[in-house]
């Protein structure tokens, strides 16, 4: 693969601690990204497998890398000569939050026919999304809070 063709990131607090932050995000049935639904085969794991399924598309296949608890993992998205890489960042602050940051990367010899489309795809939800997830961790670990 060659270099960066495009790249955005964001990051967002969230009241939590980086290991309810982690328990959070590695669960893919938090993912609240509608229409998609993602499904995740097998464990949490570098080199696991999972899919996004949006209604009048093709199922999208990603694969797990550099999975490192509770501080990163990255998610591989391939294409014709290029990939999507998603960088989930988590970094302990002072009083127990956490800071999420999410790097999204198009890489490789064949990124030119994917650019403006991957632009489209993820720089528009970006920030809005992980605002969206920081107020869900933020509500779960309330709870959790709450319970204990």
């Amino acid at each position: 693969m060659s270099g960066i063709a495009w790249a955005i990131d964001h990051g967002v607090e969230t009241l939590a601690t980086p290991e309810f932050a982690w328990m959070y995000m590695t669960d893919v049935t938090n993912w609240d990204d509608p229409p998609a639904r993602f499904r995740l085969n097998g464990p949490f794991t570098t080199g696991s497998i999972g899919t996004t399924e949006i209604p009048g598309q093709a199922l999208r296949e990603w694969r797990l890398r550099d999975v490192g608890p509770p501080h990163s993992y990255t998610i591989e998205i391939a294409l014709e000569g290029a990939v999507i890489v998603c960088k989930w960042q988590f970094a302990k602050l002072p009083g127990g939050r956490t800071r999420l940051r999410q790097t999204i990367t198009l890489e490789g010899e064949n990124t030119a026919p994917y650019k403006e489309d991957v632009k489209g795809a993820f720089a528009p939800g970006l920030a809005p999304g992980m605002n969206r997830i920081a107020r869900a961790i933020n509500a779960a670990y309330v709870q959790n809070q709450a319970s204990s």
